[in-house]
């Protein structure tokens, strides 16, 4: 019987022996000195802040271990690596400042993140504290109390830090020795941290799917946006973050939640846009605002200046469309983001044309009337090609 060198040969490397653990103070150290970065094809963040809090309390409360770190090692940097973005900012690390055993992280971004916010103070966590009455990491509203310290003083890089502001607030005496324990122990918290070695882009992609098999896999579209980076567009940054943004800036984020729509809704809104801008105005069928007509492969292709503009005209058609649910107080027929996305693209054909208060009564007919419920892709399609007829 013929056994395959293949199988062979996997039995003779056994990964697990480059396991280790690193602490989360050497961990954001590593992160603030862009030693740990990001592949290029990782999107943007996605935890909520009671998810933060949650690992918060569970790196301070927890009895079991938080999940490992999955890292890939660079020893043997090329410019056909994938390219490495620095976390927060997202900015690109220069090829030449990737040297041996730099690592980029394959799964555990999100936890990662959290962390460092915390040890650099970032603004977003501002109202995050740990509430010594109450005996929990909490978002407080208003006025912080003596009793909570904000989680960017309390897990700071510099320990100065905590010291000055318990001075300031005095309550060094009372707070300050329960709240070094704390730091202490949250700073020399354990990571287990899984290495490979020189993966491929490919393989990077099929390990992060292995791990997150339960629904957060990195789309096709995830990929071919995430790398428009290299000609400084940043998807997430520049578009995706600000259409979500504003979805919760008027109350739909509710609409907005699934992990896979936080991305493909979006996209799906830019084709009305995409039309106007690079087809004259001229609507084809399968380019109406839904997740399953998303163009990756056309975008991504688009001039960036021109990319650009259609990225525009979308956020303009998006706060347009919000604004007119709003005035026209339509918000309780709003129960799917289906409709945002069909007056987004509808207002980006309109673009300057003349909003009279007989295409505004129409329209308040449509958004009463319109039925999305188990319709398929084809008569979804229909019914924006039939929007697109009022005026």
């Amino acid at each position: 019987m013929r056994i395959s060198l293949k199988i062979e040969n996997a039995t003779g490397f056994n990964p697990t022996k480059k396991t280790h653990q690193m602490d989360i103070a050497t961990m954001c150290e590593k992160i603030k000195a862009n030693k740990i970065t990001l592949p290029l094809y990782q999107r943007d963040l996605s935890w909520t802040f009671q998810k933060a809090i949650d690992l918060f309390n569970f790196q301070l409360f927890g009895k079991a271990p938080v999940a490992p770190i999955s890292i890939n090692e660079i020893s043997n940097s090329s410019e056909e690596d994938v390219p490495q973005i620095s976390f927060l900012n997202r900015e690109l690390i220069p090829h030449t400042q990737i040297r041996g055993d730099h690592q980029s992280v394959v799964d555990g971004q999100q936890r990662l993140t959290t962390n460092f916010k915390a040890y650099v103070n970032h603004e977003s966590f501002r109202n995050i504290v740990l509430d010594f009455s109450r005996g929990t990491f909490r978002v407080v509203e208003g006025a912080i109390t003596k009793s909570q310290i904000p989680v960017g003083i309390l897990l700071n890089e510099k320990e100065k830090v905590l010291m000055d502001y318990l001075q300031q607030k005095g309550t060094f005496n009372a707070l300050f020795a329960t709240a070094i324990r704390v730091r202490t122990k949250i700073r020399s918290y354990n990571y287990t941290i899984n290495i490979a070695e020189n993966l491929t882009e490919e393989e990077q992609i099929e390990w992060f799917e292995v791990l997150n098999n339960a629904g957060s896999r990195v789309t096709a579209l995830q990929m071919s946006f995430s790398k428009l980076k290299v000609h400084n567009l940043d998807i997430y940054v520049d578009y995706t973050e600000p259409f979500r943004q504003k979805i919760y800036e008027f109350g739909y984020e509710e609409l907005f939640s699934p992990f896979t729509t936080n991305v493909s809704y979006p996209i799906a809104a830019l084709n009305p846009a995409y039309e106007v801008i690079e087809k004259q105005g001229i609507h084809n069928t399968n380019y109406a605002p839904i997740p399953s007509d998303t163009k990756e492969a056309v975008l991504t292709k688009l001039d960036m200046d021109k990319f650009r503009s259609i990225i525009q005209l979308t956020l303009d058609s998006l706060e347009k469309a919000l604004s007119f649910i709003e005035q026209n107080e339509l918000k309780e027929k709003i129960t799917r983001m289906d409709y945002i996305l069909y007056l987004v693209g509808y207002f980006s054909f309109m673009e300057s044309n003349e909003f009279t208060s007989d295409v505004e009564t129409k329209l308040i007919e449509w958004v009463n009337t319109v039925d999305f419920v188990n319709k398929s892709n084809s008569a979804r399609r229909e019914i924006f090609t039939e929007l697109l007829e009022i005026s």
